[in-house]
């Protein structure tokens, strides 16, 4: 199975069975997407730099991609999608409302998209989480928990493998992302100087066995 990274929240899991994208972004963001395809979509919530599904094309084994936008269980193409609630923000939702932290088991892989998850996690929905080896991490607080709650929900998690997302870069639009922590602020709190790749191609069989933080570049 082979990860790669978009840009904000997006990424393309890719596995022998189909391809899932992951939060979609428009253009406003100030990045763009390449076209790109994909048997799945998920989307954690419906803002338009999570949501943008119809930008994604279908594949040879659908024409359409199948898109998910609601939590619950989910079987496609031998691909297993599973859904929990959480939300936007420290008060139950009550200022950008509810967020859905998505898992997707690849390949024997189970990557865990925590969508813009705006709060610390308890053990009823790491409960709910289960056992993930992937971590896909939004690390630029405002809008999402910022880099030193990020590191306290990573090791309430304990995944084999952790990827932040969701900080702010050059590319972004600063009118709405320049207050977002950087990609330095996160690696400072976590105590890390990993190498950037471009692409994570992993293993079932060959997962790390301490926790591991990896950066992957923009494709």
């Amino acid at each position: 199975m082979q990860i790669q990274y978009y840009g904000h929240s997006c990424f393309r899991l890719k596995g022998k069975r189909g391809m899932v994208v992951m939060d979609p972004y428009d253009d406003y963001v100030g990045l763009s997407l390449p076209n790109i395809s994909a048997d799945i979509v998920t989307i954690s919530h419906d803002h338009q730099d999570h949501n943008q599904a119809s930008v994604i094309r279908g594949t040879a084994r659908r024409d359409q991609p199948f898109v998910i936008k609601q939590p619950g269980e989910y079987e496609v193409g031998g691909i297993s999608v599973f859904g929990v609630g959480a939300f936007h923000d420290e008060n139950q939702g009550v200022e950008r409302g509810k967020n859905i932290i998505f898992t997707v088991l690849i390949d024997g892989v189970r990557v865990c998209h925590l969508g813009d998850l705006g709060h610390e996690i308890k053990e009823d929905l790491i409960a709910e989480i289960g056992m993930i080896d992937v971590l896909l991490l939004p690390v630029g607080g405002v809008y999402t928990i910022d880099p030193k709650q990020a590191v306290k929900v990573a090791r309430s998690l304990e995944p084999a493998i952790v990827i932040p997302m969701h900080y702010q870069t050059d590319q972004h639009e600063q009118k709405v992302f320049g207050e977002l922590s950087t990609l330095a602020d996160f690696l400072k709190e976590y105590s890390a100087e990993p190498e950037t790749v471009n692409k994570l191609s992993l293993d079932q069989s060959r997962l790390p066995e301490e926790m591991e933080l990896v950066v992957l570049s923009k494709s």
